[in-house]
């Protein structure tokens, strides 16, 4: 089976684990993997995070 990865909403990398935080004063919530998650924590008094988001696996469909 096939992972479901989805591109990081800042630097668009795709990846089976997402992070969940909010970056800025607007409060969006933003998915960003690991290393865009390290970058953005540092020193930001706007950061906070809101979870882990994991890529579920594809199901197999049934040959028609």
């Amino acid at each position: 089976m096939k992972m479901n990865l989805q591109p990081c909403q800042r630097c668009q990398a795709r990846v089976a684990l997402r992070y969940r935080v909010q970056l800025d004063a607007t409060h969006t919530w933003v998915l960003v993997c690991s290393a865009c998650q390290a970058q953005v924590s540092q020193g930001n008094p706007h950061y906070r995070y809101g979870g882990t988001w994991k890529a579920r696996r594809r199901r197999k469909t049934p040959d028609s």
